[in-house]
């Protein structure tokens, strides 16, 4: 018996027009986190968050939804909530995921649509009562970690030898420093088509899953966009939608980079970034059970391969990750070509 969804459906009960909600289940996330959807008398759909205390903290979702949706970013609106139990009832913004709305046809205008909130996103301004910790030296190196006590140790089966731990500590120490060294934004540091929601009445889509957020480096959220772990796209494509971001970015004052330096940015960001991920997918599999991840470790370190490639500095790493990691990943998991755009 699910005793805390009836917990949660007594909870729910208690707004108006809510009365007689019957939660139906809409989705889970890579966390503990579960969401259902209620539909009041005047058939208005909501979302209900289930966050158990014992490993999720609502505050900081709270805390920061209602501080950016009153400076304008397209968050959920908080309607209610119960910190003790876990429970959050939402604006809802229905189903329709980024990722399952792109095509070739669709493609420039929801990317021009998430750029353009990102751009908000960035912008905004701190808040007191709940202030974003910084992207520092120790949650950089934590999150790089994450690849080789995860994917190469734990999932692959990877000894790794001195040299090549010299090699992983010297290049994430390359990768550090570029991070430190760019701008700071407020960053919502996990900004990708699986957390954006095509909505019908705006080209401005709905952000989700932003509790992580923090002040960081300027191109965190783009990478995380363009070079997204679920989906691929031409280098072309994501050349030319970099640019226009660094243009806008640039006009509002967040930066003044030229393009050649802000690629180089945008470039070493996404190798942290990719780090991390695969780490955390091989994680999600072996302590979670969430075996569906699995299938996003190639693309990730496909995408590490041809960034170290044209970087001199990691060529070792490049040849490394092609020649002895690769391999094992696709004889383990499977081939890096999936999940590329159409």
């Amino acid at each position: 018996m699910d005793t805390r969804l009836q917990t949660l459906t007594q909870w729910v009960r208690q707004f108006p027009g809510l009365e007689q909600a019957e939660p139906a289940a809409v989705s889970g996330d890579a966390s503990f986190r579960r969401y259902f959807r209620v539909t009041n008398a005047e058939h208005t759909p909501f979302i209900v968050m289930d966050a158990p205390p014992a490993h999720e903290d609502c505050r900081p979702f709270v805390a920061i939804a209602r501080h950016w949706h009153r400076q304008g970013v397209a968050v959920p609106e908080v309607i209610g909530d119960d910190l003790t139990q876990g429970f959050l009832l939402l604006e809802d913004f229905g189903d329709r995921l980024m990722l399952g709305e792109l095509s070739p046809r669709s493609a420039e205008t929801l990317y021009r649509g998430a750029l353009t909130e990102l751009l908000r996103i960035q912008q905004v301004n701190e808040t007191p009562d709940y202030p974003l910790p910084p992207y520092d030296t120790a949650l950089l190196d934590r999150e790089m970690a994450l690849f080789p006590d995860w994917l190469l140790t734990k999932k692959l089966g990877l000894t790794l030898s001195n040299g090549e731990q010299a090699m992983l500590d010297t290049a994430f120490a390359y990768l550090r420093e570029s991070a430190l060294a760019q701008p700071e934004v407020t960053v919502h540091r996990d900004y990708h088509s699986r957390n954006l929601l095509v909505r019908d009445t705006t080209e401005r889509p709905g952000v989700i899953d932003f509790q992580d957020a923090v002040r960081g480096p300027v191109t965190y959220d783009l990478v995380s966009l363009l070079k997204d772990c679920y989906v691929r796209w031409p280098d072309a494509d994501v050349s030319r939608w970099v640019e226009h971001y660094r243009q806008l970015s640039a006009e509002a004052g967040l930066h003044n980079a030229d393009p050649d330096t802000f690629r180089q940015w945008f470039e070493l960001m996404g190798m942290q970034r990719h780090l991390k991920a695969a780490g955390i997918f091989a994680r999600l599999s072996l302590r979670d059970g969430k075996d569906g991840y699995l299938a996003d470790i190639p693309r990730t370190v496909r995408y590490l391969i041809e960034a170290s490639g044209r970087q001199g500095a990691l060529r070792h790493l490049y040849e490394w990750l092609s020649d002895t990691v690769m391999p094992e990943i696709e004889r383990l998991i499977g081939p890096a070509t999936r999940g590329d755009a159409p």
